[in-house]
This record gives C-alpha cells, sequence and structure tokens, in this order.
C-alpha cells in the first residue's frame, strides 16, 4: 500500500464514529477491514468489490450508506455498538449465525495453498506431508487458526505475516515455500506487483465450503434486512454484479 494510503487509513483508525445525524435513522453504517480487494482502504476512501456492491444495494434500497475502513476487532467493536450497522466481509459460520442477520452472499470463500509455479521440486497435497517447509498466513486470520488446529504451530511451519502482500513477497523472496490466499486475493496482489497469474500454482485447497456475507445488527429490523437481501438480488439478476466481479476478480 502506498505511504498516502497507509497515512489515511491511521487517521480514519483514529476517529470516532459519530452518532447518526438528524433525520438519518433510518441510514447504513458499514464496517469493514482492510482486505483486498473485498475491501481496503486507498486515497479515495473505501473501495473493493463488497464496498462498491453495498453502495449500490443501499442505493437500490433508498438508504444512505456511511462507510469506516478499521483494524478487524475495533470494526466488529464499532458495529456491536450500532444498531444501524453492517459488518463485512463476513465470514458465515455456525457459531456466528445468531450474531446478526444475513445478507448475501457476497462471494465464495476459496482459500488455497499455493507455491511459485517454478519450484518443480516442491510437491504438496494434504498437510502431512510438509515436513520442515514453511507456509506464509496472515496472523490471526481463520486459515491461521486452521492450520494451527491441524498441528502446524508459528515459527516452525507456520510463517506468519501482517497481510497478503508481505507473504507474496516473502514466498517470492524464497523466505517461505508456501502460501495461503484466497483464490482472488491471489490474482490482485500479483496484479499489484505486475506479476502474471501463472506465477503461482495452487497445491491443494485449505476451504472452499463457505461464503462471505454482510452481517447486519441483531436488532436491525427485519425489514430492512429484506429490503437489502431484494437489492442485492436484483444487482445479481440484472447483470450488475457479474459486471463488477469481473473488474477484482479476473
Amino acid at each position: 500500500m502506498k505511504r498516502r494510503s497507509c497515512l489515511a487509513l491511521a487517521a480514519l483508525v483514529g476517529m470516532e464514529i459519530p452518532a447518526l445525524a438528524a433525520g438519518a435513522e433510518r441510514g447504513l453504517f458499514g464496517f469493514t477491514e482492510n482486505l483486498p480487494p473485498l475491501n481496503y482502504q486507498d486515497e479515495a476512501g473505501p473501495q473493493g468489490f463488497s464496498v462498491e456492491l453495498l453502495r449500490l444495494m443501499a442505493a437500490g434500497a433508498g438508504l444512505p450508506l456511511q462507510l469506516r475502513v478499521l483494524p478487524w476487532q475495533r470494526a466488529v467493536q464499532q458495529a456491536e455498538a450500532q444498531p444501524g450497522s453492517v459488518l463485512f466481509s463476513l465470514t458465515r459460520t455456525p457459531e456466528r449465525e445468531a450474531q446478526f442477520q444475513w445478507v448475501g452472499p457476497i462471494a465464495q470463500r476459496r482459500v488455497l495453498i499455493y507455491k511459485l509455479a517454478r519450484r518443480s521440486d516442491l510437491t504438496l497435497t494434504q498437510l502431512s506431508e510438509l515436513g520442515d517447509a514453511h507456509i506464509g498466513v496472515v496472523r490471526d486470520s481463520a486459515a491461521d487458526r486452521q492450520l494451527q488446529a491441524a498441528g502446524l504451530r508459528p515459527g516452525q511451519q507456520l510463517e506468519h505475516g501482517l497481510d497478503d502482500a508481505t507473504n507474496v513477497r516473502k514466498l517470492l523472496a524464497g523466505r517461505m515455500q508456501y502460501v495461503v490466499l484466497l483464490d482472488w486475493a491471489a490474482a490482485w496482489n500479483l496484479r499489484q506487483l505486475q506479476l502474471p497469474y501463472d506465477t503461482l500454482q495452487a497445491v491443494m485447497e485449505l476451504d472452499g465450503t463457505r461464503s462471505y456475507f454482510y452481517g447486519l445488527h441483531p436488532d436491525a429490523d427485519p425489514a430492512l434486512v429484506r429490503r437489502l437481501q431484494a437489492a442485492l438480488d436484483a444487482i445479481k439478476h440484472d447483470g450488475r454484479y457479474e459486471r463488477l466481479r469481473q473488474r477484482y476478480f479476473r
């Protein structure tokens, strides 16, 4: 991320979320994290596939929308405190089911383990074959927890990074043999480095069973949830969803 982007995000993180303005009681506050290309912050403000999609949905439902990009735990806390909140992009799991009212799906969540395509010496079909090799993963991510639950340990077989971009650079520099990425995040990060998609090769799927959703506050009006879902369904039906997806996921 450019320095100006980092400064803008740092300034935004320090801001307090304002109360709803008079007359905007039915508006929405969208809270999200830096997870490109789904959602991220740049010089122009919040960007990404899920951000643009939510803007289209809010417009279709006739709702004013304010957006904040924050560290994930801060985003969760702000969403919990704001009845008019939408938290995204949120993996829908059984543990979270009762914590939100759900609108979606936004996109499939397909997590893969990649290697450099030129590394023909590396073969991995299951985690038990990892041996002394290292896998890069974002610290405290769902994938990190899954790998640790499977018996892999930080500093031994897991190489932690602050974000996907950091891990991709480490892989390219030979500091680890594998990296965990969402399929669209792999394509996105290679484009930022002006590298072809076939620079990486997927060796195994870590998780492809879930999708991303928007999570509304549990106290949100169910009619609001239905309006947003209807707006999303209309966007998918008339082709706008696919055109937007192609801009980010190609």
